[in-house]
């Protein structure tokens, strides 16, 4: 059998051939694992009942709103989840 210089799938041929970084042990490419995690995320998500809110803020108020989580030791969308629920309730 013939040594093809684009088979990675056997190692012992090339053993003397070192190569950078940790071995892959995801066949998809890096910007489809990402989608593809984005997908399950998002289903996982639906399936808990949660939307989605974005919007947008200035820095200063985004710097203040994570020292507040930080402080509340929260994540920044757990402490809004408290601080929109503390008001909608009052």
């Amino acid at each position: 059998m013939a040594k093809s210089s684009t088979d990675r799938t056997t190692p012992d041929l090339f053993a003397q051939e070192k190569r950078p970084g940790r071995p892959r042990t995801n066949p998809l490419p890096r910007e489809e694992q990402l989608k593809f995690n984005k997908r399950n995320q998002v289903k996982r998500d639906r399936e808990k009942g949660l939307k989605r809110i974005e919007f947008k803020v200035p820095a200063e108020l985004y710097q203040q709103l994570t020292q507040a989580a930080e402080q509340a030791e929260l994540t920044r969308s757990a402490y809004l989840e408290q601080v929109l629920t503390t008001i909608l309730i009052k």
